[in-house]
C-alpha cells in the first residue's frame, strides 16, 4: 500500500502539520510505504486551463503542466491513499489545497459525461484545523466543506473528513493584537481535545491505508 501524505498548510511545525505527522505514523502502523509532503515547499500554480488533457489523442488522468505539480498528481494516482490537510482561512482550505484539487481533479473529469476517466481507488483523508470552534464548524461550515468530499468522489475511494476545532494560534497571544481570543480557553482546548484529535489522526491514517 502506498500513502501520500500532504500538509497544505504555509507552517510546517504547528497544528496541520502535527495532525498530517500522526495521520502518516497511522499509515507506517499498518506498513503502508508512505510519502510525506509540505505542499507549499513546491512551485506552482493552480489550473491554466490549457486544456491538453482533454485533447483526444492525450492520455487521461494526466496533468500536463510542467512544474513541480504534475509528479505528485501522477504519484498520488498511483496511490492508495491520500492524506491531505489544511487550515481554514475565511471559511476554505488553502489557496494551495485548492490549486492542488483544481489540477488534481479536472484531469480525471470527463467533459463528455461528467463522469471520471480515472479506474483506480484512492482513499482520502481530509483533515482542517481552524480556530472556530466545533459547533460553529458544525453549523456554518460543514455542508459547504462537503463540496471538497464531492470533487475527491472522483478518485473513486472512501472519503473521510476530520475537523480540528479551535486550535492554539501562538504560543503568547500577548504579542499580538488578538484580543479577540482567549489564550486561557485555548491552551484549555490544547489539553483536554488536541490529543483526541491527534489519536483519531492517527487512527484514520492506519485505517484509510490498511490492505
Amino acid at each position: 500500500m502506498k500513502t501520500i501524505v500532504i500538509n497544505a498548510s504555509p507552517r510546517k511545525k504547528w497544528n496541520t502539520a502535527e495532525v498530517m505527522q500522526a495521520a502518516q505514523k497511522g499509515a507506517e502502523s499498518v506498513g503502508a510505504e508512505v510519502e510525506y509532503v509540505n505542499l507549499y515547499d513546491l512551485v506552482f500554480k493552480g489550473c491554466r486551463s490549457c486544456l491538453v488533457c482533454k485533447m483526444k489523442e492525450k492520455p487521461k488522468c494526466k496533468c500536463y503542466w510542467k512544474d513541480e505539480l504534475s509528479p505528485l498528481i501522477e504519484r498520488i494516482l498511483e496511490a492508495d491513499t491520500l492524506l491531505i490537510g489544511s487550515p481554514i482561512y475565511f471559511g476554505e482550505p488553502t489557496s494551495e489545497f485548492r490549486a492542488l484539487i483544481e489540477r488534481l481533479i479536472f484531469c480525471v473529469m470527463s467533459y463528455d459525461d461528467g463522469s471520471s476517466y480515472y479506474t483506480g481507488k484512492v482513499n482520502v483523508g481530509i483533515f482542517y484545523t481552524m480556530n472556530a470552534p466545533i459547533d460553529y464548524y458544525k453549523q456554518s461550515m460543514e455542508e459547504s466543506l462537503s463540496s471538497i468530499e464531492f470533487l475527491f468522489s472522483f478518485l473513486n475511494g472512501e472519503i473521510r473528513t476530520y475537523p480540528v476545532c479551535d486550535t492554539l494560534q501562538v504560543h503568547d497571544y500577548s504579542k499580538y493584537n488578538m484580543a479577540g481570543f482567549s489564550q486561557e480557553m485555548k491552551e484549555k482546548q490544547l489539553i483536554l481535545q488536541y490529543p483526541k484529535d491527534i489519536e483519531n489522526a492517527f487512527k484514520i491514517g492506519a485505517e484509510l491505508s490498511k490492505e
